[in-house]
């Protein structure tokens, strides 16, 4: 991959889109991962007024570290960046106290930590005209759904969609993104137990990214070792069971003759 060529193409992209939107800038949450650093960074690039939120909802001690870590290098890089630390701990135990018991399981709650995030870079967005810019990376958005409908899922674009996570450490490489956040495991950070996203898919991003492009190319599995095997049975179910959150919301069309 030309990585050099392909900042060059994402951030004019950036810079263009927002410029047809008639926006100010972009509002990016920064986690300490890989994603959201290379994200925040390329918007940056476009020269446009970036704010950068650090949001922190019961977070471990290392990613906001990280993320901090990120944020005063950008701000030492682009004069345009500014940041905002928000402790979101309060907000997400108010809404603990309001939904009913039952429905609070694991799940639940870590989805409801990402769309309490997603609500917050839209009110900053909003209020300064700006376009909330998604982090999510190929292999996350489209092969496997690794993402929080309506959560970190919601988002106004999507600059890295299109490039596979290791790609995406090519790019970083070359943007020259802080070494603690290059060697830090993927994680959403979505969990008190800091479980990694390999903890939770059951495979690493590379065996994601093969699996991938097998199925694209429908090549024939007969032949395959167990582990290869077993990953594309991963791979499958992920990518059937979130479906929903990569295609578009169905519409139900009513014959014309129904009208």
């Amino acid at each position: 991959m030309q990585a050099d060529k392909v900042i060059n193409y994402i951030v004019t992209w950036l810079k263009d889109y927002c410029e047809q939107a008639a926006m100010n800038g972009f509002v990016i949450g920064v986690s300490g991962g890989i994603d959201s650093a290379v994200t925040s960074t390329l918007c940056a690039k476009t020269g446009k007024s970036v704010i950068v939120l650090n949001m922190h909802i019961y977070q471990n001690a290392a990613h906001v570290n990280l993320a901090q870590q990120h944020i005063s290098w950008l701000e030492s890089q682009f004069p345009h960046v500014s940041s905002k630390t928000l402790d979101l701990t309060g907000s997400f135990q108010s809404i603990e106290n309001i939904f009913p018991p039952e429905i609070q399981d694991e799940l639940t709650m870590a989805n409801t930590r990402s769309r309490l995030r997603m609500l917050t870079l839209y009110a900053v967005a909003g209020h300064h005209k700006m376009l909330v810019a998604g982090t999510g990376n190929k292999v996350e958005d489209f092969g496997v759904g690794f993402f929080t409908k309506y959560g970190d899922g919601g988002v106004d674009l999507s600059p890295i969609a299109d490039l596979m996570k290791s790609q995406l450490y090519d790019v970083a490489g070359h943007l020259g993104i802080i070494d603690g956040i290059m060697k830090a495991e993927p994680t959403d950070g979505l969990w008190e137990d800091s479980r990694s996203d390999e903890d939770q898919i059951g495979a690493t991003y590379d065996e994601l990214e093969w699996a991938m492009r097998f199925e694209a190319d429908l090549e024939d599995e007969s032949s395959l070792p167990n582990r290869q095997k077993e990953v594309l049975a991963i791979y499958r179910s992920f990518n059937r069971a979130n479906r929903h959150k990569m295609d578009p919301v169905p519409v139900a069309v009513i014959p014309g003759e129904l009208k």
